[in-house]
């Protein structure tokens, strides 16, 4: 079978190490459809996993990324034919099934999503997980009757990639969004995605209270910790709060009091093994709700061999936006 370009994680004595390697076909790991990658992405945890700075890959050795878009070549399942556009988000790849950073992939079907029209495997990588999170989160708030009448939304980690999708999406529905960054000099950026106010991430930094001013009908929050507390206690009666992320930490430094004297809601939003009605609703509302100039001004396009490069960049806060991977 044809060689094809993978990056692979390996672990010994001296801890964790990737390296570009040629692999065959048949080394791939089981699954009823074989794809032809033509994009991935970068996600915070893509980041961690291949910087080796959390223990996010669980097997080795292991191909890292945990999107991937592309069309079939070979498929044993009835759902999928040849020439199919596919993408995958999460169900353990690129932790315990080999990931997106290589020119082909097998999994198995029930990983997959069709890419939906008029998307193309680039936006779809465009958006990745970190816009699948994002459209969760908004879905969220939509199921606990968060409406663009009961007040203002704050997104926190706006400069980021779930952040940026959050803000563009919000503002689409008609939101009046609050981005909250600790990368002030994007405010202009954050205002062309539809924000209306930038709060400065120190403003979520300080001793928490029980309960603070009433501010937010709704919250997208992709950071944790003191953040994630601090915007608790400012929500507004029956407000809901979506957290997706722990950038900032996962301790929850917070009180009861939102909670039962506010009606407040905190929903987890969990992404790898959202079941697949889920997800399919998540991407066809991104297919609809997220302007594609939007998403284009949030994205970069580099050769997949960069990602070694920007691992280590996103998880300082370097990386604004999304990145596309070109395969191949």
């Amino acid at each position: 079978m044809a060689d094809f370009k993978a990056l692979l994680a390996t672990k010994g004595e001296g801890g964790q190490e990737v390296e570009w390697t040629q692999m065959s076909e048949d080394e791939l790991m089981e699954g009823d459809v074989t794809i032809r990658v033509t994009h991935s992405t970068l996600n915070y945890k893509d980041g961690l996993a291949v910087t080796g700075k959390a223990p996010i890959i669980r097997q080795y050795p292991m191909i890292p990324g945990i999107d991937l878009a592309g069309v079939v070549t070979k498929s044993a399942s009835a759902d999928y034919q040849e020439g199919d556009e596919v993408l995958v988000n999460g169900w353990g790849l690129g932790e315990l099934h080999f990931g997106g950073y290589a020119e082909r992939a097998r999994v198995p079907a029930s990983f997959l999503v069709p890419v939906p029209k008029p998307l193309t495997c680039a936006d779809t990588m465009a958006i990745g997980t970190a816009g699948y999170t994002a459209m969760l989160c908004v879905l969220a708030l939509e199921e606990h009757n968060v409406t663009p009448d009961k007040g203002p939304v704050v997104v926190t980690g706006a400069s980021g990639g779930v952040g940026s999708v959050a803000v563009a999406v919000l503002a689409k529905l008609g939101f009046e969004v609050a981005a909250s960054t600790g990368r002030t000099a994007e405010a202009e950026y954050l205002r062309a995605l539809g924000a209306s106010q930038i709060i400065d991430r120190e403003e979520f930094n300080g001793a928490v209270k029980p309960l603070g001013r009433e501010k937010w009908a709704g919250a997208v929050d992709a950071i944790g910790s003191t953040t994630l507390a601090n915007v608790i206690s400012q929500m507004k009666y029956y407000g809901c709060v979506a957290a997706c992320g722990l950038a900032q930490g996962f301790d929850l430094p917070s009180y009861v009091m939102p909670f039962i004297l506010r009606g407040v809601t905190l929903q987890g939003c969990e992404s790898v093994m959202a079941p697949k009605e889920k997800r399919m609703e998540a991407w066809s509302r991104l297919a609809s709700d997220l302007e594609m100039d939007k998403l284009k001004s949030i994205t970069s396009t580099h050769p997949l061999e960069d990602v070694v490069d920007l691992a280590p960049k996103i998880l300082k806060g370097e990386v604004r936006g999304r990145v596309v991977f070109e395969v191949g």
